[in-house]
């Protein structure tokens, strides 16, 4: 036969929590204020100097900046403009483009100069488009862009 398990008493021991020392969150340094103009870079750049002396210089027409900033990821700025013919829309922007290596922004990738009609030179920051007058009318690229802002002329 078995004999019955003895019942053992079991003493609940209720033990108080260790107290340890209060520690304070470490305060950190307030951070300053930042406005959004202070963090963009502004629009007259000396990249974006250098293009507009380079377009006067040539005589180009009708010359447009329009602030891109928070508004595309391509580039900060476009610059928009016009030659009186396929010749001088080529010859402004082979002169752009030599102008800018001279300045040590390297070779600058230009596209359309073989047709004349619109050609883009790539500049990094800021994109320039020059076109013939009738080409600039039909594309309106600154009727696209110039949603909320007036675009800035240069007279």
């Amino acid at each position: 036969m078995k004999k019955p398990a003895k019942k053992t008493a079991r003493k609940t021991v209720k033990q108080s929590p260790a107290k340890k020392p209060a520690k304070k969150p470490a305060k950190k340094p307030a951070k300053k204020a930042v406005s959004r103009a202070e963090t963009r870079p502004k629009l007259e750049s000396d990249l974006l100097s250098r293009i507009l002396a380079s377009l006067d210089d040539d005589k180009a027409e009708d010359i447009v900046t329009i602030d891109l900033q928070g508004r595309s990821a391509l580039c900060d700025a476009a610059v928009i403009a016009s030659g009186r013919s396929s010749r001088h829309v080529a010859a402004i922007a082979d002169h752009l483009a030599r102008k800018l290596k001279d300045g040590g922004y390297g070779t600058r990738p230009v596209a359309g100069a073989a047709q004349g009609d619109w050609v883009l030179v790539d500049a990094g920051d800021v994109i320039v488009h020059i076109f013939r007058p009738e080409v600039r009318d039909y594309y309106d690229l600154e009727g696209m862009w110039s949603v909320g802002t007036p675009p800035t002329r240069r007279p």
